[in-house]
């Protein structure tokens, strides 16, 4: 489409009725606005990242996001993987990044079910032991969610469906389902989304890693693979990082090892799991089914 089409088509230009006049509306500007637009539109609007795990009263990190909600979606992700760690977690033979999905979750929900016209500013807070996150919200009922009864309700039905045709999202509800899921799983317990004219969310943050780094390459490790491959197979890019944080502590604990130890900088260098190597992956295996 050109750009007018789409913006026509997403439902970001409109005539209003009243008036008679057309223009792009409040959610066009919110998703894909200059950042000077969007203050002189909505002048409040923020979303405030802050990490209090070591300074209290004040905080270690913050990012002050006051663009639009497409780039917003970025740096809620972005700090996300910053200052939060991923336990290793598999669903059938498929890792699934736990962090990553619990804030994808947690960064649709704060910026599609805002209430904009609000001063309130979103909050996420990112602590030792939780991460908390509250926004402006209109409500349609009071209190702690019950997933088994919850219904969902679109608050801003454009916004959203603009965040689903970028794939940022899925069927309306599926955000608190997939929330409550994989957040017990990462943090050991239930996480709290309570509504009222500010929705909070917290999900509890894991206290112990029990899957390590080299754990990580023995279950991407299948028959015999060259560095490159073993690397590419778990979406890493930095060479040296992969070498220091998993080839070499693999090696060290005898969980895999080279087909051709008396050459270790041949270019025909593969890997294999040893009978250690094998007996972790079982184990683990065993351990998510």
């Amino acid at each position: 489409m050109e750009p007018f089409e789409l913006l026509q088509s997403a439902q970001l230009y409109q005539k209003d009725l009243e008036t008679g006049k057309s223009g792009i509306t409040l959610a066009g500007i919110l998703l894909l606005g200059k950042d000077s637009t969007i203050l002189s539109a909505v002048p409040h609007h923020r979303t405030d990242l802050i990490v209090r795990k070591n300074n209290l009263d004040r905080y270690d990190d913050r990012d002050d996001v006051r663009t639009n909600l497409i780039e917003s979606y970025e740096r809620i992700m972005t700090f996300g993987a910053k200052h939060l760690s991923d336990p290793f977690y598999l669903e059938g033979d498929q890792r699934i990044s736990l962090r990553d999905v619990i804030f994808r979750e947690i960064a649709s929900n704060v910026l599609i079910h805002r209430e904009y016209r609000n001063p309130f500013p979103a909050k996420l807070i990112i602590e030792a032991d939780r991460v908390f996150v509250e926004n402006s919200n209109k409500p349609h009922g009071f209190g702690l969610i019950d997933p088994q009864t919850f219904s969902p309700f679109p608050k801003n039905p454009v916004i959203a469906r603009f965040f689903k045709e970028l794939g940022r999202v899925d069927e309306l509800g599926s955000g608190v389902r997939n929330l409550m899921k994989y957040g017990k799983i990462f943090g050991g317990k239930d996480p709290e989304l309570t509504e009222g004219d500010v929705f909070t969310t917290l999900v509890y943050l894991p206290t112990t890693t029990e899957a390590t780094t080299e754990a990580e390459l023995v279950f991407v490790l299948r028959g015999e693979m060259s560095r490159r491959e073993l690397q590419e197979a778990m979406g890493l890019k930095n060479d040296e990082h992969f070498r220091k944080k998993y080839l070499l502590p693999a090696l060290h604990k005898e969980l895999i090892e080279q087909t051709l130890p008396h050459k270790p900088k041949s270019p025909l260098q593969r890997y294999r799991l040893t009978k250690k190597g094998k007996e972790l992956k079982h184990f683990y295996t065993k351990k998510q089914d």
